[in-house]
């Protein structure tokens, strides 16, 4: 089988070809733009998005089958009728919802919660989708008239190009509008942020088809890092993995019972035709990648290959210190008001010590989301990561050291890509076998930690 596995992500559309039991290689890849208009707003041009699914899936070549990777909560509203988008894509990371959503108190977190097992927070679908149809009249208008249609990112991509307005089960669990429980949409929860159920796509297995691209079928659609999970090879409770892109998110698998979560997330893993909901752990730090970004365009490094090479101590138990939160902090935190901070600063401090401190920031956050995930499934001995960061010897064997754990870096990094091409019926066990693991060793003390979580406390966000 031969499939074009593409992963439209935050900063740009890939596709990798997957062949069974033999390679996979990336054809074509664009950055796409993002869009600032005021603070805390975060957009992409949708008609942007599209045309870079169909020229990377263009560079493929002939294939068998397409799997598409979704960037999860980004979301936005489109014509029922001519499909034409009425909104940008209003991304993850926005946050202009924000203050809507702590006016509406205690008693309806606590209703999210235990209906969709996610907070009230800025970073999911629901409260998007409810401001659009607050704020632009053109998106009141198609929903007076009946040809509205509201979802993620996927869901406009499949009906545009596939004539499916569909969305499956994982990637519905991201929303915050999802009913757990049942699998379907919440009436009380559309009701409570405003969305109109009726608008919203239908809601299918993973692997049940969503049309075809000319002529190929689209044989899987889920949220890239469900499907890094399961291109990890994650099946069994307690197995988990950490994506580094432009944030950092962790997912560990918890069985087909919906886990119960204290900071962290309980999600959709996948469902797949014919068997039951599998469930996972969910948390993330806003900004990894993104960090990295900000760092280099203050002009601390230029080349991904400086973020490699540091020699002696860790910039934590030299006292220098730095928490990431350029979004606020997410997991186990969810602080929107959390800010970055370097400390520890002297007259001696050079670029690469602020470099090295921004990459053991990012993996300080992370060990946190692990240690959240291990105190509610029990132990995690080990931890398989990809993206960017993880091609980062140092960074590898400084998340081993301070996380305690054995961290596992596939030699075949594009995870997301591989978890697609598996779950349209690929044979991929030989490309995920090879890689490198890295074991803990002692040079992270407890007094680093308590060095770190004073840096936390003081950008604002430290909860315990």
């Amino acid at each position: 089988m031969r499939v074009a596995a593409i992963d439209q992500g935050t900063t740009s559309t890939r596709c990798l070809v997957v062949e069974s039991g033999g390679e996979a290689r990336q054809v074509a890849s664009r950055r796409q733009a993002q869009f600032h208009p005021a603070p805390g707003r975060v957009e992409h041009d949708p008609e942007e998005l599209l045309r870079h699914i169909g020229e990377v899936l263009a560079a493929a070549g002939p294939v068998e089958a397409i799997a598409l990777a979704n960037q999860g909560e980004s979301c936005l509203a489109w014509d029922a009728e001519s499909g034409r988008a009425l909104s940008p894509v209003i991304v993850w990371q926005d946050a202009r919802t924000a203050g809507e959503l702590a006016v509406l108190g205690a008693a309806a977190e606590d209703r999210s919660k235990a209906i969709c097992g996610l907070p009230l927070d800025a970073y999911f679908s629901a409260s998007k989708l409810g401001w659009l149809l607050r704020n632009l009249p053109e998106v009141a208008t198609a929903q007076a008239a009946g040809r509205l249609r509201l979802g993620t990112t996927d869901a406009f991509f499949l009906d545009r190009l596939c004539g499916h307005f569909a969305t499956d089960l994982a990637t519905a669990s991201r929303t915050g509008l999802l009913d757990l429980a049942s699998g379907t949409w919440s009436a009380e929860l559309c009701a409570l942020h405003g969305v109109p159920m009726a608008c919203l796509p239908e809601i299918r297995a993973v692997d049940a088809g969503f049309g075809a691209i000319g002529g190929v079928p689209v044989r899987a659609s889920i949220v890239d890092q469900q499907a890094a999970l399961y291109g990890h090879g994650c099946r069994h409770p307690g197995e988990a993995k950490i994506t580094f892109g432009t944030g950092a998110f962790l997912l560990a698998v918890t069985g087909t019972d919906r886990p119960a979560a204290a900071g962290l997330l309980p999600t959709v893993a996948w469902r797949r035709q014919g068997a039951g909901t599998v469930f996972a752990l969910e948390g993330g730090v806003y900004d990894a990648g993104a960090a990295l970004e900000w760092v280099r365009r203050l002009g601390l490094y230029d080349r991904p290959e400086e973020l490699d090479g540091f020699d002696g101590p860790s910039a934590l138990s030299r006292g220098l210190v730095f928490v990431p939160a350029l979004s606020g902090l997410a997991a186990p935190y969810w602080d929107r008001t959390a800010a970055p901070l370097f400390l520890g600063m002297d007259a001696t401090t050079g670029r690469r010590d602020l470099v090295q401190a921004t990459l053991e920031g990012i993996a300080l956050l992370t060990v946190r989301l692990i240690e959240a995930a291990a105190e509610q499934i029990g132990d995690i001995r080990a931890i398989s990561i990809d993206g960017g960061l993880s091609q980062s010897t140092y960074f590898a064997r400084f998340l081993a050291a301070a996380s305690g754990r054995g961290v596992r870096v596939p030699a075949m990094h594009e995870m997301t890509s591989l978890g697609l091409a598996e779950l349209c019926g690929a044979e991929v066990a030989q490309l995920r076998a090879a890689g490198s693991s890295f074991a803990p060793d002692g040079s992270v003390t407890p007094a680093d930690h308590a060095r770190f979580a004073a840096a936390v406390a003081r950008s604002g966000g430290w909860r315990g």
